[in-house]
């Protein structure tokens, strides 16, 4: 068989996905550490916001070890969507199916037979074209099954790295003990390494920080900050002046102060401006690009906020326009953007940070997505 070839990639700002070290900016030092920490045996929790690179530090971190060692096993799943124990347990299932049918065809048909109740569904990836594969199984086998995924991945002849992003998530799930289930089956599966992500600090620090909660003290604990501002000009500039162009160090600036260092916003403005512009050197390109990533999604915000209810979409709008509010109950935020009373507002904001629409940090609350906040600061 022809080895395929790797298609060249037109632009090396990527926002969505992983491809290799070289379109991934620093993070040297938390890639060693938590590769460190896996391979030496340290179940690791990674907390940040979303969109600082959680994932995409994962997805290096893995790499590496594929390179230290090709034959260990590196699965990640985002359990954002899951919505019980079921949903975890397959979503699970799926994923590992899926490594090994990469792998070779003979541990698939092995997988198989040691879950003879999985029925598997074989189909080809949209994107990629290449097999892929999810399984069905019983709610009523959930536990049972996450069991024997344990056991299974532990009997493996490899070393087992498993990332389960947005790990909070299972908090939330109506079915009560898999925190103390995972606990227990981490312990009797010394072969399997963890990596817990998540975005929702409150949640992710009483999970593994409460002495009542079964994670109590388990793991080591990584946090993620933005990217250092002159190592990220570097990286960009890099790549502009490899195609004969160039970004100024201003106009560099002005993106990473208006995104905050958020890395994923930051990318999309480098990929637009990338596609469209040999020399970057004034804010009016900057803002042509952000108009534009805006416009794209304007469609995707409608839908948003036709789920929400009067009350939610006035508060959210007012943040947008505040921009950063301490107290968003306080009587002259209140006033000033005409809201309800202060249990109205504060009914809508634990809607809207239960959505991730709203993030809280010590600074106080805001609208995390600033392209959804630019077009909300529109209709106000």
């Amino acid at each position: 068989m022809a080895k395929r070839k790797d298609k060249k990639i037109e632009n090396p700002f990527v926002y969505q996905g992983y491809i290799s070290p070289d379109f991934f900016c620093d993070r040297i030092e938390e890639t060693e550490e938590l590769v460190s920490n896996m391979r030496n045996g340290r179940n690791t929790t990674l907390i940040s916001p979303r969109r600082i690179g959680k994932t995409g530090l994962i997805q290096n971190a893995f790499y590496a070890i594929n390179q230290l060692d090709k034959d260990a096993i590196c699965i990640y799943i985002d359990i954002f969507s899951t919505k019980n124990q079921h949903d975890f347990v397959q979503l699970l299932g799926s994923a590992v199916a899926r490594h090994l049918l990469s792998k070779q065809q003979k541990a698939f048909q092995r997988l198989l037979e040691f879950f003879s109740s999985w029925r598997p569904v074989l189909s080809a990836d949209p994107l990629t074209g290449m097999p892929t594969v999810s399984v069905s199984i019983e709610p009523s086998q959930s536990e049972m099954t996450l069991k024997s995924i344990f056991e299974y991945l532990n009997q493996s002849r490899h070393q087992v790295f498993v990332a389960i992003d947005e790990f909070q998530q299972i908090a939330t799930y109506p079915e009560s003990g898999l925190e103390a289930q995972l606990r227990s089956l981490i312990q009797f599966a010394p072969h399997v390494h963890f990596v817990f992500s998540g975005s929702k600090q409150h949640l992710m620090a009483q999970m593994f920080q409460s002495p009542e909660r079964p994670f109590y003290q388990s793991t080591a604990s990584m946090g993620l900050l933005p990217l250092h501002e002159e190592v990220y000009y570097d990286f960009a500039s890099r790549f502009f002046t490899a195609k004969g162009g160039s970004i100024s160090r201003e106009v560099f600036h002005a993106v990473y102060s208006r995104f905050d260092g958020i890395t994923q916003n930051i990318q999309q403005i480098l990929n637009r401006l990338y596609e469209k512009e040999k020399h970057v050197d004034s804010e009016q390109q900057v803002n042509e690009a952000v108009s534009h990533v805006v416009y794209r999604n304007s469609m995707q915000y409608e839908v948003f906020v036709g789920f929400l209810t009067d009350n939610q979409l006035s508060v959210l709008k007012a943040l947008a326009k505040e921009g950063r509010v301490a107290s968003p109950q306080a009587n002259d935020f209140i006033k000033q953007y005409d809201l309800p009373g202060a249990s109205s507002v504060k009914a809508a904001m634990k809607v809207l940070l239960d959505k991730d629409l709203v993030y809280h940090d010590p600074t106080g609350y805001w609208v995390y997505d600033r392209f959804f906040d630019l077009w909300l600061k529109g209709l106000v």
